[in-house]
């Protein structure tokens, strides 16, 4: 498999460091709001890279974090702690908050069919960890100590900047223009490791003793501290989404690299944003939208995951209401075409044509060319020379990455109400007096009133809604 690293910024031969088995730790939410569009391509795709490992032979043991404390508005310690403002506005506990949107965002990602990390760590469940990192920095003399904070000094780590290509000078420079609260903060590109419960954080509700005094975690010593605990170093593989990159991912790997002594994440794979309406996602715009507001629209969240499969991971994507619309009749399209080659009766499975896995394995193992790879999926539909039993084989092969649960697909049988039953028997009784008049105008009446009637074999019928 090749992928592209945004480390060496190039696609690169990828092999885990202990086969098979792949570690891969994904940056999991902030649960202080509701989980949006943008959130679902993110995880999508991260599902996607994990479902191709899998297809490829690859055991991926899977670790992401929820942070449920320590996340500030500003990812630069500015601003203030994100599970309060969500508190505030909502008027409930900021625990209430965290598990209210913890689950809010499984609901979101089960819906799209995501499969669930092996483990999945909550900050507040971690202190003792952060702890233990932050102690051992400390120890190496990269922190320092103010009255509202101990800071990573970066300015002692002398490869900061590595993964966004910019230098520590540039870095700062640009902080600079930032407003930064703490007066004795050495550098603006230092990072909070620990933020004491004084000043402006005097009556932050989330907070627990440490050596430092009372206080609570910085946002960006969690994911080290809990993916160290549960895949050590290096990782291969660690997700996230672009924005991410300049700050923190850059400081996740200068306090990993520091405290053990050896390289933090051997593959970064970073998701690109998506837009609505070519523009910015802000609920000030309108344009800020979750899985409930696809329902109200009519879009079921595996015609969205579909959405996601037609642009590649590493492009900016642009979410419109006709295009989640496009893929919802593609979508539907597609479960009519499965449910026709399973209506033919075999027993014999295939699971041949060897050139389409060759062509379909190839595609998603050269940096995840999913779009080109679903494209296959409607060639081979259209190949005359397979037998539906043999499209249907490599339909449900090739949604083993997909995801789009394809394979649990089946027809909907609804209840036909009895005035609809008796005009239809009644109809024929018509026919078989062959009164073929009266036997069409309750043809009409039975599609008046929304179902279609179809004729079968020896006066039998079948009726069906109209859709």
């Amino acid at each position: 498999m090749r992928l592209y690293n945004t480390l060496t910024r190039k696609i690169e031969d990828f092999a885990p460091l202990n086969p098979p088995i792949v570690t891969f730790y994904s940056c999991g939410p902030t649960v202080y709001d509701y989980t949006h569009i943008g959130h679902m391509r993110t995880y999508t795709n991260n599902d996607l890279l994990k479902r191709t490992l899998i297809y490829l032979g690859y055991q991926v043991k899977h670790v992401m974090n929820t942070t449920d404390v320590g996340h500030l508005t500003g990812d630069d310690d500015t601003g203030e702690d994100k599970l309060e403002k969500g508190a505030k506005k909502t008027g409930k506990t900021v625990w209430d908050v965290a598990k209210f949107y913890t689950e809010y965002f499984f609901k979101t990602i089960h819906a799209l069919n995501i499969i669930d990390p092996d483990i999945v760590c909550p900050a507040t469940k971690h202190i003792d960890e952060m702890i233990k990192m932050i102690k051992k920095l400390e120890a190496k003399g990269y922190t320092y100590e103010t009255k509202e904070a101990i800071y990573f000094d970066v300015s002692k780590f002398k490869n900061y900047g590595k993964l966004s290509g910019q230098k520590l000078e540039e870095k700062i420079q640009k902080a600079r223009e930032e407003v930064h609260i703490d007066p004795e903060k050495k550098h603006p590109a230092d990072f909070a490791l620990w933020f004491k419960r004084v000043g402006r954080f005097a009556d932050h509700t989330m907070h627990w003793d440490s050596p430092w005094g009372d206080g609570f975690p910085g946002w960006h010593i969690e994911c080290s501290a809990m993916s160290t605990k549960y895949l050590g170093q290096p990782i291969d593989i660690h997700s996230g989404g672009v924005d991410h990159i300049p700050v923190h991912h850059e400081n996740e790997i200068a306090q990993s690299e520091t405290a053990n002594n050896t390289q933090f994440v051997r593959f970064w794979f970073h998701n690109n944003f998506l837009m609505v309406n070519n523009q910015k996602m802000s609920k000030s715009l309108g344009n800020f939208y979750t899985i409930d507001d696809l329902e109200k629209n009519q879009i079921e969240p595996l015609a969205i995951r579909y959405l996601f499969l037609q642009t590649h991971y590493r492009q900016v994507m642009n979410f419109t209401w006709q295009s989640a619309k496009a893929a919802q009749n593609a979508f539907n399209n597609l479960k009519k075409i499965i449910l026709t080659y399973k209506s033919y009766k075999t027993n014999k499975s295939y699971m041949s044509n060897k050139s389409y896995k060759t062509y379909f394995s190839s595609f998603i193992s050269d940096d995840l060319q999913i779009p080109k790879a679903l494209s296959l999926m409607w060639q081979m539909i259209d190949d005359k020379n397979l037998s539906p039993q043999e499209k249907l084989d490599l339909i449900y092969d090739f949604d083993q990455v997909f995801g789009l649960n394809l394979k649990s697909l089946k027809e909907k049988k609804e209840k036909i109400p009895e005035n609809i039953i008796k005009l239809a028997e009644l109809r024929k009784k018509y026919r078989q007096e062959k009164n073929f008049e009266k036997s069409d105008e309750l043809r009409k009446q039975i599609e008046d009133l929304g179902y279609t009637i179809k004729d079968l074999k020896n006066n039998q019928y079948e009726i069906k809604k109209l859709t």
